[in-house]
């Protein structure tokens, strides 16, 4: 099952990574072969949404399938003590769907949000902040949203991994995607505001991705990690002051 996570990351990075070569240099970006961002390109037009989720969609795969892999793992394992007789492969398969379904659908909410920027002139043809205040604002409020408890609440159940899973167990495929589901859930909970940080470092800036992709595992896996999200936070919120400040 490792082997399978890591061969979808890779694959869904190795297509990301082509797509922010052929943007930095080209100056433009695309997706399905439709320009999505470019100096010829109307980027506010209807026709770029399509594209632009398929974009949002490959880089939350790339993003957070590493991060539930600890979730995923201890499933499978979970699977295993409960049909020893059976192979847990296909539930774990319907599990990671269900987890990917919910960031499916924040691909959607990221793409018309993306799309609205553009047309109001916020970020750049190369897909980052093209306004301080902007910048300043979003840095801002996710600094303030580390500490909120909503973010606390949604992270200690991404965290304790056993006790969620076994309380909440469906002996069953579609229990299996229901439970993928709520873990997608809480995991976009916790982590929403992170990604919206792509807006301010560049949604394809690919070391800016890998940074914010690692610190949601940090924050997953680390113990102790109630300092890591409020110093976090506090780097957060002071970059932002700054930034509205300068």
């Amino acid at each position: 099952m490792l082997s399978a996570i890591a061969g979808i990351t890779v694959l869904a990075w190795a297509y990301m990574a082509y797509e922010a070569r052929a943007m930095y240099e080209t100056g433009t970006c695309q997706c399905a072969g439709m320009k999505m961002s470019g100096p010829d390109t109307n980027a506010s037009s209807p026709a770029t949404l399509f594209p632009l989720f398929l974009m949002w969609a490959e880089m939350m795969v790339a993003m957070m399938l590493p991060t539930a892999a600890p979730m995923i793992l201890a499933f499978t394992a979970l699977q295993r003590q409960h049909s020893p007789e059976t192979q847990p492969y296909g539930r774990t398969a319907f599990f990671t769907a269900g987890y990917l379904l919910v960031w499916t659908g924040f691909s959607v909410v990221a793409a018309v949000t993306q799309w609205a920027l553009n047309a109001w002139d916020l970020l750049s043809p190369m897909m980052e902040s093209a306004n301080r205040i902007f910048a300043g604002c979003l840095l801002l409020v996710a600094g303030l949203f580390q500490f909120v408890r909503l973010k606390t609440s949604c992270l200690a159940r991404c965290r304790s991994r056993q006790n969620y899973l076994a309380t909440g167990w469906r002996n069953s495929g579609w229990g299996s995607l229901a439970m993928g589901w709520d873990h997608g859930l809480q995991c976009t909970g916790c982590c929403w505001m992170l990604m919206a940080l792509l807006f301010v470092g560049g949604v394809m800036n690919l070391w800016w991705i890998a940074f914010l992709s690692t610190f949601v595992l940090i924050e997953k896996v680390v113990p102790r990690v109630g300092y890591v999200t409020r110093f976090s936070g506090i780097l957060l919120a002071a970059w932002g002051t700054w930034t509205l400040l300068s």
